[in-house]
């Protein structure tokens, strides 16, 4: 299978910033990605006992369909994180400030309608060795492109593979041919392994076109009709550090005998 593209989300349920190459740790996360988090309330998370939280307590999609008319980027060298709208930069502010994180929750305050908050914006730095991920188990996420054009002859409209907020998007796959990963080791270049741990279910912020921020496409409801199952792409962990980019190719390898599957 080959890589196709590789995705960070820097900012929990913001844009995404497509990357050419990557360096992935042993037993880390997918390099800064769901590094920040704007809590929408208070959640009761303390940075000095990270506890995984459920997703609604943050900005998202699911609920905050809005944010997707938002392009953000992080500067990994500056500690800025920079909100544009209608290509427009409407503020930036460093994360590493008290005053650059209330710039940042400033406008989203102005931006968001009223409704949308259960309480004051606070924007979260996750500390060493947690991220704002969805799930638990959730270190890297995996997209195959031939499910989402299979899926796309379901809809009968095109699929954008951002709504599903994968780190990689891979080719070579039949349709939903992913999910056989479950439970074997993908080996790249390197030295790079990663060991695929579970099936993704899907939410209703798929249905929210990532560019326009509108609710299109029924994607849960057309999945679990044609399907049976609301799943889409794959989690991984990563267990042997190596290097990734755009057109390095993976092949999947079985845990016991470390032979290619000929995938």
């Amino acid at each position: 299978m080959r890589i196709a593209a590789l995705y960070r989300y820097p900012l929990k349920g913001f844009s995404p910033e497509r990357l050419p190459r990557v360096t992935l740790e042993a037993g880390e996360y997918f390099p800064a990605d769901r590094i920040f988090a704007i809590e929408n309330g208070d959640a009761g998370f303390d940075p000095a006992a990270p506890v995984h939280q459920a997703k609604i307590k943050f900005l998202m999609l699911m609920k905050n369909d809005e944010i997707a008319r938002l392009s953000t980027r992080f500067d990994d060298d500056t500690g800025e994180l920079s909100i544009r709208h209608e290509g427009r930069e409407v503020v930036r502010g460093n994360v590493a400030t008290e005053q650059g994180r209330a710039a940042i929750t400033d406008f989203l305050t102005t931006y968001l309608s009223p409704d949308a908050m259960r309480g004051p914006l606070r924007l979260l730095t996750a500390p060493a060795g947690f991220r704002f991920t969805d799930s638990r188990s959730g270190f890297l996420s995996l997209i195959n492109a031939a499910s989402l054009a299979e899926l796309e002859d379901r809809l009968g409209a095109p699929v954008d593979p951002l709504r599903f907020r994968g780190n990689i998007l891979i080719e070579g796959l039949k349709p939903w041919e992913e999910f056989a990963l479950v439970g074997r080791v993908l080996e790249g270049p390197s030295g790079l392994r990663l060991r695929v741990t579970k099936r993704i279910d899907r939410c209703a912020a798929t249905a929210v076109d990532p560019q326009t921020g509108l609710r299109d496409l029924p994607v849960v409801r057309t999945l679990m009709a044609a399907y049976g199952h609301i799943d889409c792409g794959v989690y991984a962990e990563i267990i042997g550090a190596g290097s990734l980019a755009e057109g390095h190719r993976l092949r999947a390898i079985d845990v016991e005998e470390r032979e290619p599957l000929g995938l």
